[in-house]
């Protein structure tokens, strides 16, 4: 894959720049590394985009939504890798299709870096999935000569997400560092898996770099795997001081979940969410870290010394 030529959407957002400054990190695997970004992004973004242009990248400006810029931006292209946001999902569908009628695009990894949305029998039902389930659909319908790897990583670590407090839906699961106050899911003590923001970046490199190994699957990879209590523990042992616990057991969360959904909330994904991982639903039976040669990651000592700088102000 000395000679991919990759096309990144959704590059700036919240996980597609980590993802993005992997793979600049590991431009010598590559050939050309472009991105789609709109006018708007172009404006709003505009010293993080001229960092990546000082760092070779092509910038392509255009609209997602229209197919002439989307075919013009594939020209010379191989590979797409899409990190489109939960609220763009299915934005990539026509992308796929687009992609589909194009002979020269070999690969495309479709925004998933997250819990694994076919993992159980029940995961075709939970509201959250159904885009990523029609992206899927999209995908296995294609030409056989396009291929495709769904990179996923379970929740991630860092703050503000999982290592963080979570404002806007506290029993969700939360870790204050200033107010020095826990919410633990569930009886604190089941297991999850999660991934820093920065080995998703990585997965999706050596997912590039290991094609062989990643063609056509589903790619279970994480950081580590913890227990929310092991987490608590970690903080206390960092910040020198015994915290606040409050639980919010699985029955609860499920109330909590139902009312939201209910009442529209923007918060019932996050309850959602948690009330799938806190089920089990990122513990799966094996690992593929080894498969794509990422078995070196960031530990979570590392990622709570992180939440501690920056839930304080910190460097």
């Amino acid at each position: 894959m000395a000679q991919s030529n990759l096309l990144i959407f959704g590059a700036t957002g919240n996980i597609g720049l980590y993802i993005t400054r992997a793979i600049v990190q590991a431009k010598q695997s590559f050939g050309q590394i472009s991105i789609f970004t709109s006018a708007a992004t172009l404006d709003s973004k505009r010293e993080t985009i001229d960092e990546l242009k000082q760092q070779g990248v092509q910038v392509i400006v255009g609209d997602i939504g229209n197919p002439e810029d989307v075919r013009k931006a594939y020209t010379d292209i191989d590979t797409v890798i899409s990190a489109l946001g939960r609220g763009a999902i299915a934005a990539q569908i026509p992308l796929i299709q687009i992609a589909n009628e194009t002979p020269h695009i070999k690969r495309f990894l479709p925004s998933e870096y997250g819990t694994d949305i076919e993992y159980g029998p029940g995961s075709k039902d939970e509201k959250p999935h159904q885009q990523k389930l029609k992206v899927r659909a999209a995908l296995k319908s294609v030409r056989h000569s396009l291929e495709y790897a769904y990179v996923v990583t379970g929740p991630y670590a860092d703050f503000p997400f999982y290592l963080g407090p979570t404002k806007n839906a506290p029993r969700a699961g939360s870790f204050d560092v200033a107010a020095k106050k826990a919410a633990l899911l569930g009886d604190g003590k089941g297991r999850i898996s999660l991934s820093g923001c920065a080995d998703v970046g990585k997965f999706v490199v050596h997912t590039l770099t290991h094609w062989d190994a990643a063609r056509n699957r589903a790619l279970k990879l994480n950081s580590f795997t913890t227990t929310p209590e092991d987490i608590l523990a970690e903080y206390e042992r960092q910040t020198g001081d015994s915290w606040t616990v409050e639980y919010t057991p699985l029955e609860e969360l499920r109330q909590l979940e139902k009312r939201a959904w209910e009442k529209e909330d923007p918060s019932a994904t996050i309850y959602t969410l948690r009330r799938i991982w806190t089920e089990g639903g990122t513990l799966y039976e094996r690992r593929d870290n080894g498969d794509i040669g990422a078995e070196e990651t960031i530990s979570l000592q590392d990622l709570v010394k992180d939440s501690i700088q920056k839930q304080t102000g910190g460097a």
